[in-house]
Parts: structure tokens; C-alpha cells; sequence
């Protein structure tokens, strides 16, 4: 398997040496050897005597090209601050001179009047060795890279084989080599790491592979910025996209070990929170999938948002110890470090400056230097040679260690720079309910956007075209507000840095940048105090308002006159104290703003930015979010994708998409609704086995649970507007409903003619939302008394997953039969999870909101279980209750209500501290009570139990219920996430697909192809 026949590398060089690798032959690779030998003799006194060593003339040493030192040599010539350490050169330290780089060698030597006179012999050994250090890097430099020897070319012309024996054999290595352990101490996790250390090798050959290609052919490149990515585990999505899970199965199981038992020892990365993290994941499989050259930029967290657990029936944050146990997946890069400026104040350049060469017309003294280390992360394509890359920034002090302090005893001081620069990337999303935690946020999300800018500079810088053109070959994402504070960084460099007038500077950075809008709630559109930015970055500050200043004064020329537009637009809003407005900058700075879903798109046009929209209305567009169909179909539900495979005919799907809706046409097949029935019934048999060993481990009478029963999965973020509360309290009516039925049927062991319900709920809370966390305790309360009814269990058993996750939601979406995507119309941008649960066959029950409706109309809002007021609907609600037109809550809610004031959901902890009726849910069941609930709860109330009862009605016919969940699957092709980047690429990003030549086929193919050679 040569690279030779896929790799650019070997490609290029095959082409800049006919016939293949350059092989050393006599001639200048020989008469360097010989020099070099020569010189290394005269240093220890060897050489013949008179040997003029070649010297008397400096051209005559090397020739420019320099195709003859080995690369060891080259890099310990030219990196080399001393030629002690080369081989050959060992002692004979010489003097300090010796010490000096190359480019300070060079002009040393240019200066005839600093050489000694000619008749001092050891002067002149050192200077002649100082001209062939010059020589070599003047030619390193000059060319950029060294032609390797023929031996080195050999070994970097093949991948690494993909057969059993060769991957048990790199398994083993970096048991032994990498994780230092004996065959006497391997255990799960060594074997799981040794097994991601040996993929990590493979990415990385295609990940090099795909870096030199796109530097050849230098494309046009899309950096997506997101403060947050929810990547999910990473070995099975490897092992898949490499098309390898096969053989390492294999492979494992010859050493002794399950390859699924090592999915689990890996912890997912806690890279990310929610839906917007795990968008951007969706992203990334995507774009590698497609061959678009992308690159991702994120954060590096040392921990988590939190990790949940559930103590006394609330929720618990704990720190999110990810890293503990070793991240094998990530490079880190040291040799890639920016610095990153904070505090100070910022002073004109003096003329000195100008003359010295500075371009700017300011100078940012800051008081503050944060480094930025790069770590790599490999993003496969699937089934292509495709490698992009997820380069996450780590912040480390520029001055480590304060030994003064140290030495005087006060060691907290000798350290203190140091934490509170690695402070900065300690936590996704630090609690900024304090003035420290909000300019640490700040800290945070400025540190990740200067470092990705200045690394995407540079990579420009590299090819020496000009900045001007910068637009034209890098498009920037900024997935929401988060990465906005990008626009003023960008618009630094170019003032500062490279000197760019105002307006080309400007012109370049509109031209570059796109915006993604994720939130239509006013409340969550980010804004920073201006005190707070004017002392944490005070150049990015004073760009902002130069910024906003232009922006205006083109408002005021095209609305004469209408100042209360002026203020609505502003960057900066004007009040007690200003406030910078990131969503306006956003728009401002960007070419492109677009939302995730239609209505979503709708809304930000019609209500949220009708402004801007009027102003620029070609500015603004939709893509809807889309999910990845290898992770959320193909990975996560192998028992169903093997139906479908078998249907369809082939695989094919994975990657085209569209090719799900044949599915449809086999929907009333028999045969296809049996294999579909036993896919579900084993994903929830898996779900069985997960609940059984985490929710019922400890527990002595656990309640029954039936794959037969009807599953319903509520998982999202915990939130009023996504109404988890009117879940659970309709979860409270059917106990009891029930509770009423069984009184009037006796002495069986279910309640007759009721279709029985396993419900789970999973999400977490932000520590600081109080309702949230109180929503969280009613479900846990609940769950507790339905669970341990004897009369219902059988019937209704409701569970809370702490922690949730990635992983936890590839074994709980495969199981489910129904979903719930219920928030209040109008306030849910899009949503995902929504797609994933409908693409394994799930339905929904929903509102009129966010990709609900667009859901609806691809596989017929017939086959949904929709309900509750639309958008509009809603605002006229709400204009109803402000003017005090309160309504009378349901009769069916009122029964809840009640029931929750009575003391039922009270523990028994509680009981003996004198807490009676409502207890903690007071403030809730208030709110219900006044008939003017901001979320609709009561208003929507009726209408969703009325769904309910219409999905209980469709279950009890499992052909109907089979057809219609191979219907939602064979219509869900609209919403991959391959859809979206393409639309993005193809409307915004103005990106064309870069395929690295080659493909990546699987074992069977490869051999093949080399019988057939």
C-alpha cells in the first residue's frame, strides 16, 4: 500500500524527481559529505595538512539547491545554536561565538572589521565553520524544506498496512512503549488507549496527507469558530470513517478484548454543553465527509461545564475531571504558540516607532500576556482521504514562575500569574453572575478568537499574497456571539500589524466573516459592559467604537433624521452603563448572517433584527441545522442500519443521503416491518441493560421494564421555554388517571387496555437557574413515588439519566418511540435532537417551532403528533396577559396542581423537617395558578394531553405504528448535516470541494486492488 499512489507529498516529489526518489549519487551529495567530513576532521586536528578544505571561496561549499546533507543533519546544522552536538563534533566547546544562531553568524561575518587578523589559525577554523552554517540555513530558508533522503522517502511512502498482524503489533508497541506497561498490567483502559493511540497513527498519516495538499493547491479555506464542540467519543466514529472496524475487532478479539468494551472506557470530551456544540461537530464530520478545507477552532477546557449528579433529589455540579485518565487523541503543538495581549492602554506610535518600520498608527501596552498552545485534534472524512482538523488553544503564562517571590516565601504570589492565566481555559462557560467571572468569560472568549485569528494570518502570510485578497481565500463562521469580538481582533492586525488603511482593512473583514444567529430570546444576545472591555482590551474597545462610529453615520445618511433608529442599531447601548451589543457587531462586520431554520429565520428578520434586515436585506438567510447520519444512525444504531443496508442494497446511504427515501417505497414490505420491530426491540434492550446497571443498581425492588412498552424520550437542555415542567406534570395526570382506572379493575398484575410507558427525561441545568433546578427536583420527586407504586408500576415507570451526554444519547435516541421537542412556539431556533430521533424511526410529539415544521413538511404533518398555539399565537397570548387578561387553568392541571400542594411529592427527609404541602415547588405551582404563565403552559396544557392520548391510540397498532416509523426515517434525507455545510458552502462560504487524491476503501478493496497490480 505506497502513498506513492494516493499521497500529494509523493506525488510533488515523484514530479520534481523523475523517475522517482532522488538516489544519492557521486557528484555534489558526495562533495558535501566529504566537506563536511573534512571539516570535522580539521576541528580535532585530522586533516591533511595543507587541505585547503574547499572554503576559499563561500559559493563553492554547497550548491543553492542543497540536495545532499541527510534531514538529521540539515536540522542539527541549522537548528543548532552550538555544532557540538553534531555528529563528529563532539568537545572542542570553543568560545562563546560559537553559540550564535545563523542569521547572527551571517552578519557577524559580513563585518570584515570584526574578524581578528588572518594569521589567527583558531579564528579562522571558527569562521569557516561559521560560513557553512550560514550557508546551510541561508539555503534551508531560501527553499523551505530539505529533500529527504531515499530511505526516509521509502518509509514515509507507504500507510501503515491494514492487516490483523500489523494492527496487533502497533497494539502491542504502544502498550508496551507508549503507556510503559507490562503484559502483566494491561486492563481495559490500557488496551482501549493503546488501541486510540494506534488509530491516532493512521488519522494522522491522512491528516499530514491533507495539510500538504491544501497548501499545494491552496484553496479557498473556511475556519469555523465555536466556543464549544460536543464531539462525543472517538474511536467507533474513527474506526468507522476509516472504514476499519473489521479488522481491529478482529484484532482485538485474537488479544483478548472486545472492541465494543473499549468504546466504554473512553469518556467523551468535554469540549461542550449542548446543542450549539454538538452542531458544530455535526459540522465538522461533515465538511471532512464532503473534502471541504476546513478547520475547526475551539477551546482546550481542563473541565467540563460540570458533571450532575443527583443528590436528595436535586441536582449536584461537580467538577468535570475529562482529562484525568488521558486524551490520546490530540497532538499537542508547542512549536504553535501566540501570544495574546490584555489590560494596559493603548498610546499613538512616536515617529521613532514609524521609523523603525511599525505600520500602525497605535500601540497596545498591555499588562497582560497570555500564551495560546495549539492542540490538533483529527477529524476523519468517511470514507475519503479527507483530514481536517480541530485546533483547540490551551492558555499557559508567559512568565512561569515568579522565583523572586518564590525565594522571599511568599510561593502563593511566585505562582499567581501562572493560575490565573490558566485560568482563562479552566471551564467551559465560567458562572458569570460575579464581576470576576464575567471579565473571565470575557478573557476567555477574546484569548480563543485572538489565537485563531493570528494563526489563520499567518497561515495567509505564508503563501505572500497579498491582504487585500485575504477575503477571497479564507471565509471565517462565527457560530454565535461567542467568536464575535473576532471582527475588532481581525481588524487589529490588519491596522496595526500590517498597516492596512481604515477602509481596506474594513472592506476585507466584511468580506470575510459570516455570522450564525442561534437564539430569537433578546435576553440571551450577548453583551459586555464597555467599562469592562475598556479595561480587560483596551485597543479592541477603541476599535469598536471607530466601528460603530462609521456604521452609524451611514445609518444617519440613509434614515435622515430617525435617531431612535440609530439607538436600536447601535453597537453600543446607551444607559446607566453601556453596553456593548456582540449580536449587532456581528451583523456589522459580517457579510452573511443567517439563522437555523426557517421560522427561525422569520422571526430574526420580522421581529428580533428588523433593523438591520431593512438595511441589509440580502444580507440575511437560513440554513437549517442538520445532523450527521454516520454518528446518529450508523454508529449509534447498528441494528437499524443493517436494515436498511439490507434494503436499500448497499451502504451507499451513509454518504447519500437522499437514498433513504427508497425506503418508503418498502414501507408496507412484511418482511422490512419485522426486521424494523426487532431493531427497536434490541436498541431497547440495550437501553434495558444501560437503566438496569446506572438507575436501578441500588435498587432492591426495581420496577418492571418492558421493551413492549411505549418509550418516550425527553432529552434537551433543562429550560422554562423547553418546558420539561408541562412534561412532567402531565406525567403526574396519567399516575393519576391510572391511580383512578385501578380502583375499578382489581386482582390483575397491569391495568388492562393501557399502553404502558417507560419515560426519561436527561438534561442539566446551569447551576445558577434556580427554576431550571427546581424543574429537575419535581421530575426526580416524581419519578420517585410513580416508581415505587405498586398499582402503576407496572404501567408507568419515569426515569432522570444524571449527566447526560453524547454517549448516553446514542443508547437512549435508538430506543425511543416517541420524542418530545415541546417548547413554546417561537423560542426554539431550530433544534436537532428533534432530527435525530426521527432519522432512527421515532415520532414526535411537538409544537409549531423551530425544525418541527419543517419536519412536518417532509414526511407529512399527519404522521406527527402536533399541538399547542404557533408563533403568532403566542405573541397575541401574551399581549392578552399583559393587559391582565388572565385565563382559567385547565380543569386537568388544576388536578396536578393540587395533588403537587397536598404534600404527595414530598420525601420522607423532608416530612421529618416540618416542610408540608408544596414544599420546594410553591413558586411553580403559582405560576400555573395565575393564568399567565410567560411559557404557555396552561394554555397549551389541554391540547398536549389530547396529543398524548392520539399517540397512545397509534402505538396499539404496531403495523400502522412500524409503517409510519419507516416512513419518518425514509423522509428525514433534507435534514443531514451534509445538506447543511453544503448549503453553506455553496451560498456563503463560496468553497468548493478539495479531495485529497485517493480514496480510502476498505480491507477487501485494497486487496484487491493490489492482486490485481
Amino acid at each position: 500500500m505506497l502513498r506513492s499512489r494516493r499521497d500529494p507529498v509523493a506525488r510533488v516529489m515523484a514530479e520534481a524527481t523523475p523517475g522517482g526518489p532522488p538516489t544519492p549519487v557521486l557528484g555534489n551529495h558526495t562533495v558535501q559529505k566529504e566537506q563536511l567530513r573534512v571539516l570535522r576532521k580539521h576541528r580535532t586536528g585530522q586533516a591533511p595538512a595543507g587541505h585547503a578544505l574547499g572554503l576559499a571561496t563561500p559559493d563553492s561549499v554547497l550548491s543553492p539547491g542543497f540536495p545532499g546533507l541527510t534531514k538529521t543533519e540539515l536540522s542539527a546544522l541549522v537548528r543548532s545554536r552550538s555544532t557540538d552536538n553534531l555528529p563528529g563534533m563532539e568537545g572542542d566547546k570553543g568560545p562563546v561565538l560559537r553559540l550564535l544562531p545563523a542569521r547572527a553568524m551571517r552578519d557577524l561575518l559580513a563585518q570584515g572589521s570584526a574578524a581578528p587578523a588572518d594569521n589567527d589559525g583558531m579564528f579562522r577554523d571558527w569562521l569557516d565553520e561559521f560560513r557553512v552554517r550560514a550557508q546551510l540555513s541561508a539555503a534551508a530558508e531560501d527553499k523551505g524544506s530539505v529533500d529527504d533522503t531515499t530511505k526516509l522517502w521509502e518509509i514515509l511512502s507507504e500507510y501503515q498496512p491494514r492487516t490483523v498482524e500489523a494492527i496487533q503489533k502497533q497494539i502491542v508497541t504502544h502498550i508496551e512503549y507508549t503507556l510503559a506497561r507490562s503484559r502483566f498490567t494491561i486492563d481495559h483502559h490500557s488496551a482501549y488507549m493503546a488501541t486510540a493511540y494506534s488509530v491516532r497513527d493512521r488519522l494522522l498519516e491522512y491528516f499530514n496527507d491533507t495539510q500538504q495538499y491544501f497548501n499545494e493547491v491552496f484553496p479557498k479555506r473556511v475556519y469555523y469558530l465555536s466556543i464549544e464542540y460536543l464531539l462525543g467519543r472517538t474511536l467507533a466514529n474513527a474506526l468507522t470513517s476509516l472504514n476499519i472496524s473489521g479488522v481491529y475487532r478482529e484484532s482485538l478479539r485474537e488479544l483478548g478484548f472486545v472492541l465494543e468494551d473499549l468504546y466504554n472506557q473512553e469518556q467523551d470530551a468535554a469540549l461542550g454543553n449542548g446543542g450549539l456544540g454538538r452542531l458544530a461537530a455535526c459540522y465538522l464530520d461533515s465538511a471532512a465527509a464532503l473534502d471541504l478545507p476546513l478547520w475547526g477552532y475551539g477551546l482546550r477546557y481542563n473541565y467540563g461545564m460540570f458533571t450532575q449528579s443527583i443528590i436528595e433529589e436535586k441536582q449536584s455540579e461537580f467538577p468535570d475531571f475529562w482529562l484525568s485518565r488521558g486524551f490520546p487523541w490530540e497532538i499537542e503543538r508547542l512549536d504553535v504558540v501566540y501570544a495574546v495581549n490584555m489590560y494596559g492602554f493603548v498610546r499613538k506610535a512616536t515617529p521613532a516607532e514609524l521609523e523603525d518600520g511599525y505600520k500602525g498608527k497605535f500601540v497596545w501596552e498591555p499588562d497582560m500576556e497570555v500564551l495560546a498552545v495549539a492542540y490538533d485534534l483529527p477529524i476523519p472524512g468517511y470514507k475519503t482521504n479527507t483530514t481536517l482538523n480541530l485546533r483547540l488553544w490551551q492558555s499557559k503564562p508567559s512568565h512561569d514562575f515568579d522565583l523572586m517571590s518564590f525565594n522571599r516565601g511568599n510561593y502563593t504570589a511566585a505562582i499567581a500569574l501562572r493560575q490565573e492565566c490558566e485560568n482563562i481555559t479552566s471551564v467551559l462557560y465560567p458562572d458569570d453572575s460575579t464581576p470576576q467571572g464575567r471579565e473571565l468569560r470575557l478573557k476567555q472568549q477574546y484569548f480563543f478568537a485572538s489565537a485563531s485569528l493570528q494563526d489563520i494570518v499567518r497561515r495567509y502570510r505564508k503563501s505572500g499574497r497579498s491582504l487585500l485578497e485575504f477575503g477571497q481565500y479564507n471565509a471565517i463562521q462565527i457560530n454565535d456571539t461567542h467568536p464575535a469580538v473576532a471582527i475588532p481582533e481581525l481588524m487589529r492586525i490588519l491596522l496595526d500589524e500590517e498597516g492596512l488603511p481604515w477602509g481596506e482593512a474594513w472592506a476585507v473583514c466584511v468580506q470575510t466573516f459570516a455570522y450564525t444567529n442561534h437564539t430569537v430570546l433578546p435576553e440571551a444576545l450577548e453583551t459586555w459592559p464597555v467599562p469592562v472591555m475598556e479595561k480587560l482590551l483596551p485597543r479592541i474597545m477603541q476599535i469598536i467604537f471607530d466601528i460603530n462610529c462609521t456604521f452609524l453615520s451611514c445609518v444617519r445618511k440613509r434614515f435622515p433624521g430617525d435617531e431612535s433608529r440609530v439607538e436600536r442599531v447601535s453597537i453600543i447601548a446607551e444607559g446607566h452603563t453601556q453596553l456593548v451589543r456582540m449580536a449587532h457587531l456581528g451583523i456589522v462586520g459580517s457579510h452573511a448572517v443567517n439563522a437555523v431554520a426557517r421560522l427561525h429565520g422569520e422571526i430574526i428578520q420580522d421581529r428580533l433584527f428588523r433593523d438591520f434586515y431593512e438595511m441589509f436585506p440580502k444580507r440575511f438567510t437560513y440554513v437549517t441545522n442538520g445532523v450527521t447520519p454516520r454518528r446518529w444512525l450508523l454508529e449509534c444504531n447498528p441494528y437499524l442500519s443493517h436494515v436498511i443496508t439490507d434494503t436499500l442494497g448497499s451502504e451507499d446511504w451513509t454518504k447519500d443521503i437522499e437514498q433513504l427515501c427508497r425506503l418508503k417505497d418498502h414501507a408496507t414490505s412484511r418482511k422490512l416491518q419485522q426486521q424494523w420491530l426487532m431493531a427497536k426491540r434490541l436498541a431497547k434492550e440495550r437501553l434495558i441493560l444501560f437503566l438496569k446497571t446506572t438507575q436501578l443498581k441500588d435498587d432492591p425492588n426495581p420496577p418492571t421494564l418492558d421493551p413492549n412498552a411505549m418509550f418516550v424520550v425527553h432529552i434537551k437542555r433543562i429550560h422554562e421555554y423547553k418546558r420539561q415542567l408541562m412534561n412532567i406534570l402531565q406525567v403526574l395526570l396519567r399516575y393519576l388517571r391510572l391511580k383512578d382506572y385501578a380502583e375499578l379493575v382489581t386482582g390483575t398484575e397491569s391495568i388492562p387496555h393501557v399502553v404502558p410507558r417507560v419515560i426519561i427525561f436527561a438534561g442539566k441545568a446551569a447551576p445558577a437557574y434556580t427554576r431550571a433546578k427546581e424543574i429537575i427536583q419535581l421530575i426526580v420527586s416524581a419519578a420517585r413515588l410513580i416508581n415505587n407504586d405498586p398499582v402503576t408500576r407496572n404501567s408507568l415507570v419515569v426515569f432522570f439519566v444524571a449527566d447526560y451526554n453524547v454517549s448516553k444519547a446514542e443508547i437512549l435516541i435508538p430506543a425511543a418511540d416517541i420524542s418530545e421537542h415541546i417548547s413554546t412556539a417561537g423560542m426554539e431556533a431550530s433544534g436537532t435532537s428533534n432530527m435525530k430521533f426521527a432519522l432512527n424511526g421515532a415520532n414526535i410529539i411537538g409544537t409549531y417551532d423551530g425544525a418541527n415544521i419543517e419536519i412536518a413538511e417532509e414526511v407529512g404533518k399527519e404522521k406527527l403528533f402536533m399541538f399547542g398555539a404557533n408563533a403568532k399565537e403566542v405573541e397575541d397570548v401574551r399581549a392578552a396577559y399583559a393587559r391582565g387578561e388572565a385565563e382559567t387553568i385547565p380543569t386537568d392541571l388544576d388536578r396536578v396542581i393540587s395533588f403537587i400542594e397536598s404534600g404527595a411529592l414530598l420525601s420522607k427527609e423532608e416530612r421529618a423537617r416540618g416542610i408540608t404541602g408544596a414544599g420546594a415547588y410553591r413558586a411553580i405551582c403559582d405560576e400555573m395558578r395565575s393564568g399567565t404563565d410567560y411559557w404557555l403552559v396552561a394554555h397549551d396544557f389541554q391540547s398536549y394531553i389530547k396529543a398524548q392520548a392520539q399517540a397512545d391510540r397509534a402505538f396499539a397498532n404496531p403495523k400502522a405504528w412500524t409503517e409510519n416509523s419507516i416512513n419518518l426515517t425514509g423522509g428525514m434525507a433534507h435534514f443531514s448535516s451534509d445538506r447543511s455545510v453544503k448549503e453553506y458552502a455553496d451560498r456563503i462560504w463560496k468553497v468548493k470541494p478539495c479531495p485529497v487524491p485517493g480514496q480510502t476503501g476498505s480491507i477487501e478493496e485494497e486487496e484487491e486492488e493490489e492482486e490485481e497490480e
